[in-house]
């Protein structure tokens, strides 16, 4: 297949791999800020293959498994309503609230549904006008037009029965707390190419010039993160640090200008909470007041819900990037991909299921034995 099985050949990923062993001369380490990213990076084994001195952290790339408890505890309380079908996509449904998840609810008899696109959800809400139709909209930039789109049709409808729960989040301020943080280790970045594919690259740029990190917008086949590692290691090892494109054949520099204007035209920028990381200032995306009455906190009156996350979770830390899954005493036993107790379980994207399905497992505890 065109664009697929060429950024896959065994052959070139032996070359690049032997490059970047080539021009690293010292101990390195960057992170991915995509879940795709890090499903790929995983399940191919690629961080386990890089020279020994090039370490990849998983940054919180993955837009489930962000989406804050108390929100997933507003999805349940709104669901849980007779009068409401609630929309999501698939792997929204399994992440688990405080006390249960829209998979249970539905087979308790809510009308939780399963749609493809933000259009279902309005499609259903103009045929069933008796009924509060709600979409859990989550994601990126990259999903943020469509669901921008929604809005707009819905509005244009006149479709009064239509919500979207929001919780949409930014890339470049997340980056930032992570470089902000006291603890980072972050010395470069690979930028997920379907949100620079949406938004261009040009909000980095102030970031890579502060923080004098590299960041490269990268896509998400072996190749493409390859190549992605190599132009990172490069920079970091000639002293220099920009951002530049590896993913030429999605991304420009100025992005999708019109699916840009359809966020701005629906949504505005305030601070949003981040699952495990806390509240970090303007990034997240709410609705403007033109579009408040499509505002599914407002017209269920959930605003102010909050929860606590389990005790023997650390998804914080995870998506923060200061430990791994087979640091939780949790992963593998208490929490799996058929019973999660975090969200970074749930999704394919997220770093713990990635690492489940990839095979890899806690050192077995040694206890010893008595003295002889």
């Amino acid at each position: 297949m065109k664009y697929l099985d060429e950024y896959r050949d065994p052959a070139l990923a032996r070359r690049l791999f032997a490059e970047i062993e080539a021009v690293t001369s010292r101990p390195w380490t960057l992170m991915e800020v995509c879940g795709g990213q890090t499903n790929t990076i995983v399940r191919q084994g690629i961080d386990e293959l890089l020279p020994a001195g090039i370490r990849m952290i998983h940054g919180p790339g993955c837009p489930v498994c962000v989406t804050p408890l108390e929100l997933i505890d507003k999805a349940l309380a709104i669901a849980r309503r007779a009068e409401v079908v609630f929309t999501s996509y698939g792997d929204m449904l399994r992440v688990p609230g405080t006390s249960a998840d829209l998979l249970a609810l539905r087979a308790r008899g809510a009308d939780v549904r399963v749609v493809y696109s933000p259009l279902d959800a309005v499609r259903i809400a103009a045929e069933r006008p008796d009924r509060e139709v709600v979409f859990f909209a989550v994601g990126f930039e990259t999903t943020a037009p469509a669901n921008a789109m929604a809005v707009l049709h819905a509005h244009r409808l006149g479709l009064t029965n239509f919500s979207v729960l929001v919780s949409h989040v930014l890339v470049p301020p997340a980056m930032t707390a992570i470089l902000d943080a006291p603890d980072c280790e972050v010395q470069g970045f690979l930028a997920a190419g379907h949100v620079c594919a949406v938004m261009g690259w040009t909000q980095y740029e102030p970031i890579s010039d502060r923080y004098h990190v590299p960041i490269v917008v990268t896509g998400f086949e072996p190749l493409d993160l390859l190549e992605g590692i190599l132009m990172a290691v490069r920079q970091l090892e000639q002293g220099r640090a920009a951002v530049e494109n590896q993913y030429a054949r999605a991304v420009r520099r100025s992005g999708n200008t019109e699916a840009q204007d359809a966020i701005r035209r629906v949504f505005r920028i305030g601070d949003r909470a981040w699952r495990g990381i806390g509240t970090i200032p303007g990034s997240g995306l709410t609705l403007t007041e033109e579009f408040a009455c499509h505002d599914a906190e407002r017209r269920f009156a959930v605003a102010d819900m909050t929860a606590r996350e389990h005790p023997a979770c650390i998804a914080g830390d995870i998506l923060r990037g200061t430990r791994v899954p087979t640091d939780c005493t949790a992963y593998g036993t208490l929490c799996t991909p058929r019973t999660p107790l975090g969200a970074p379980m749930v999704s394919t994207e997220g770093t713990c299921a990635a690492f489940y399905s990839a095979g890899r497992r806690r050192a077995p505890v040694v206890v010893p034995g008595p003295p002889r």
